[in-house]
Parts: structure tokens; C-alpha cells; sequence
């Protein structure tokens, strides 16, 4: 039986994340009664470092008490970072377990904001209808000028559809 230490523990478990490794990460936190969101050598949280792909890690760290809300030095969260990758089940996932998705990062930009610039339609799709879509980021664009500076025709007439519909 390992024996783990404050670093250790968010160490192994930031490290298990990453690879994935659901059977490590369950092992870690019922077995070492190890803190959720413990940080890891270079101040990351076990959510902020997981395989974005594996909605099963996200999962098993969000029902042992993860933050769902927490945001690294950048002010970025683990939604704006699914949004990023374009990973929408785990992003459901999130939101699910209490993730806001109106937390602007340090640039101003909603996950939101940031799914519209990648590219992923899919996860913009699905966070339109949740997001404050008359926030703007630090350089002043909402979602819709996101969109429109992306040149996405399907996800500008989605915005505009429900901003109609918001303000009717």
C-alpha cells in the first residue's frame, strides 16, 4: 500500500486524470481519502489536467466533490477548457455536476466565446441556450460578433434567433 503526502496525493491523482486511468483515480480517492481538487506540482487540480475526452474521470471526480468551478491562473475553467477541445459530452458532464458556463476567463471569453472560435458547432449549439449572450469580452465582442468574425453562418443565425426570442 502506497502511502500518500499532500503533493504526492495531487500529484498521482492530476497524473491518473491525464492518462485517463478511471480504475487509478477511484483507487486514489476512496482508498487515500484524497481531496478532489488537490493540487498537483504545477497548481493544477485533477479536473483542470484530465483527459478531456474521458467523461468517465470527469465523472468520477465530480462525484467525489470536484470543483467544477474552478478557474487556473488564466481565470480559465474546466468548461471553457472542454469548449476549447471541443468535447461536449464531458462539457455536459460539467454542467451537469454545477458548472457555470457564464464564468469569463481572464480575457473576458465565455466557453461560449471560445467553442465559436475553434470551430466546435456542436458544443456551441448546446451552450447558446445556457450562456449570457449579451456578455462581451475584453476586447467588447459578444457571441454573436464571435461568430460572425468566425464566419459561422449556422451559428450566427442560431444567436440571433435566440437573442430575438429573449427579448420578445
Amino acid at each position: 500500500m502506497m502511502v500518500l503526502d499532500g503533493l504526492g496525493c495531487g500529484k498521482s491523482l492530476s497524473a491518473a486524470a491525464a492518462r485517463g486511468n478511471v480504475e487509478a483515480l477511484r483507487r486514489i480517492l476512496q482508498d487515500h481519502r484524497v481531496d478532489p481538487d488537490a493540487l498537483n506540482e504545477f497548481g493544477k487540480t485533477a479536473l483542470q489536467v484530465m483527459m478531456m475526452g474521458c467523461t468517465s474521470v470527469a465523472c468520477v471526480l465530480l462525484d467525489h466533490g470536484a470543483d467544477p468551478n474552478i478557474q487556473d491562473r488564466c481565470g480559465v475553467t474546466p468548461a471553457h477548457d472542454a469548449a476549447r477541445t471541443g468535447f461536449l459530452d464531458t462539457l455536459r458532464v460539467l454542467v451537469d455536476h454545477g458548472a457555470s458556463v457564464n464564468v469569463p476567463d481572464h480575457s473576458g471569453a465565455l466557453p461560449l466565446h471560445i467553442a465559436i472560435r475553434e470551430g466546435h458547432g456542436d458544443v456551441g449549439e448546446y451552450l447558446a441556450p445556457l450562456s449570457d449572450l449579451g456578455h462581451r469580452d475584453s476586447c467588447g465582442a459578444d457571441a454573436l460578433d464571435v461568430a460572425r468574425d468566425a464566419r459561422a453562418p449556422e451559428m450566427v443565425e442560431l444567436l440571433e434567433r435566440l437573442i430575438a426570442t429573449s427579448s420578445s
